[in-house]
């Protein structure tokens, strides 16, 4: 478990389910995201948590529940994928998107990947059509590399995508400046 000033950040489990499905159910929050379906079920969020569980043992990727320090609300999730060559990626219920909260958890769930694994780069990517996504990769440091088209399954189609990495030594950088 992490904690930075607002929040609490843990492995998901069972009790985040109602609160998971009720929030990524949101289309505005799904269309966001390349392997999220809409919509979406409790089967697919348990099904997730399983996978999640195995996948976290093998150390293939780590997400992280986000919850609110002060009342223990569940937020959203951040994730590293070793897996999948270090991709970084996250998200927030609507009900608390504009608030700092994907920022703060970003910026823990980046200094875990680079302290844990000793990965020299993280990976990740935006639709272009969110650009609030791409604010919160600028503010750790994240650079531009590429445009590509990538599936979504919540929308049915490929979707325009802008590419990112962050290296160890510009977010270390970024990270004193902050």
């Amino acid at each position: 478990m992490f904690e930075t000033e607002r929040l609490l950040l843990r492995a998901p489990e069972a009790v985040d389910l109602p609160a998971l499905v009720g929030l990524i159910s949101n289309f505005a929050v799904a269309k966001n995201l390349a392997t999220v379906p809409h919509p979406y079920t409790d089967h697919d969020g348990f099904t997730w948590l399983a996978d999640m569980v195995v996948k976290r043992r093998l150390r293939e990727d780590y997400p992280f529940s986000i919850l609110r320090k002060a009342d223990g609300m569940y937020l959203g999730c951040c994730a590293v994928h070793p897996a999948r060559g270090f991709e970084f990626g996250y998200w927030l219920g609507e009900p608390f998107w504009g608030k700092g909260f994907a920022t703060e958890a970003a910026r823990r769930v980046a200094r875990f990947a680079f302290e844990d694994f000793a990965t020299e780069k993280l990976a990740a990517g935006y639709m272009t059509d969110n650009p609030a996504s791409g604010r919160v990769l600028a503010k750790l440091g994240f650079l531009y590399t590429h445009d590509e088209n990538a599936p979504c399954l919540a929308r049915g189609k490929d979707v325009p995508r802008h590419r990112l990495e962050l290296t160890r030594e510009r977010f270390e950088a970024v990270s004193v400046a902050a």
